[in-house]
């Protein structure tokens, strides 16, 4: 008798395959998790669970969603910070709701469509491993917990990239084989988080572009517009090209340079979730991304009396971001994560 697991099904190319691959070892049981009006994959996800004979629930997590990421997105943004939703609803909403329908109908694992790999250190400790294809997502799941890491599965982190996922899924006469990816945040359809943040109707006025040296340069929209190291759609012009180097929200101000002091040698982090490793208890040489989108720099990590990460990066690194997440690695494993505070 096959043992039992649960499956996060979005209704794309990625969960469906993770869904196939796992029949071949499991009684996968599917789970679409609604997040509300903007949701728009449930129909196919059903439609998916029927063609690949798979029980099918769905749960509403739109509260959840509500409590631990659209309300903290919403005042990251007016706080002048760069939130990463995804980063923050994997451990406290999505994981959490599939380990919720496991531990209900008895199943010990779950599985997501997620890019990654997990594995066991000597420490007995749960891992969390780069995926092999070119869209590795392990930089969104470094806020996981060892309850989690422990009891999930990812069929796709051995698949060498995502051609190689819409190929098998042809194959299989999977019908969302071409479906394109969903590459926003599934909150914010659109991808417009500006207009997002208008209609919830707490937003920020205009307020002044300064120059470092404080001269006004113009007006901007309101600082929820922006994000450090912007240098598109600011419209100013001036001498050089301008980008944003620093959101002052007590000032209502955006600071404004030609982008030569938007390097960082030092990356001020905080509220580590440690993966690896228990506990970080001297300097440690790693690879770091402070950007999903990003490669990864050469740093040396130490710990901080308050209990946060102080990473030197001595090749720099481009517009470190508050609310955006500094990710450690040793080789293809992640060491753990924290957010970033600043330089």
């Amino acid at each position: 008798m096959k043992s039992k697991i649960v499956l996060g099904l979005s209704g794309g190319v990625d969960s469906a395959l993770a869904a196939a691959l796992l029949r071949e070892e499991y009684e996968v049981i599917a789970l679409y998790l609604s997040i509300g009006p903007e949701a728009t994959g449930e129909a196919d996800a059903a439609a998916l669970a029927r063609q690949l004979g798979l029980e099918f629930h769905v749960m509403d997590v739109s509260q959840a969603l509500e409590e631990h990421v659209k309300a903290p997105f919403a005042q990251a943004y007016l706080s002048g910070r760069t939130p990463l939703p995804c980063a923050v609803c994997n451990p406290l909403v999505k994981f959490p709701a599939l380990l919720s329908l496991a531990d209900e109908v008895g199943a010990e694992q779950i599985a997501t469509g997620h890019y990654a790999r997990t594995g066991r250190g000597e420490n007995g400790r749960a891992l969390l491993r780069k995926g092999l294809a070119g869209n590795d997502q392990s930089y969104l799941l470094a806020r996981l917990g060892q309850d989690i890491l422990s009891r999930v599965v990812f069929p796709l982190g051995e698949l060498e990239a995502k051609a190689v996922v819409r190929s098998r899924a042809e194959e299989l006469g999977l019908e969302v084989a071409h479906k394109a990816d969903s590459m926003e945040i599934c909150f914010i359809p659109d991808n417009d988080y500006a207009a997002w943040l208008d209609r919830r109707g707490a937003t920020s006025p205009p307020g002044d572009f300064v120059s470092p040296g404080g001269a006004v340069l113009g007006r901007h929209k309101g600082i929820h517009h922006y994000t450090l190291g912007q240098g598109k759609g600011l419209g100013v012009s001036g001498p050089h090209r301008y980008y944003v180097s620093a959101i002052a929200p007590g000032e209502n101000t955006v600071t404004l340079s030609d982008g030569s002091d938007l390097v960082a040698h030092w990356v001020v982090c905080s509220r580590p979730n440690w993966i690896a490793i228990s506990e970080l208890t001297g300097p440690r040489e790693v690879t770091a991304k402070f950007r999903h989108a990003r490669g990864e720099s050469p740093c040396i990590i130490t710990p901080t009396e308050g209990g946060g990460v102080l990473a030197q990066c001595p090749e720099g690194v481009r517009a470190p971001t508050p609310g955006q997440l500094a990710v450690f690695y040793d080789g293809d494993t992640v060491l753990g994560s924290a957010w970033i505070e600043g330089r």
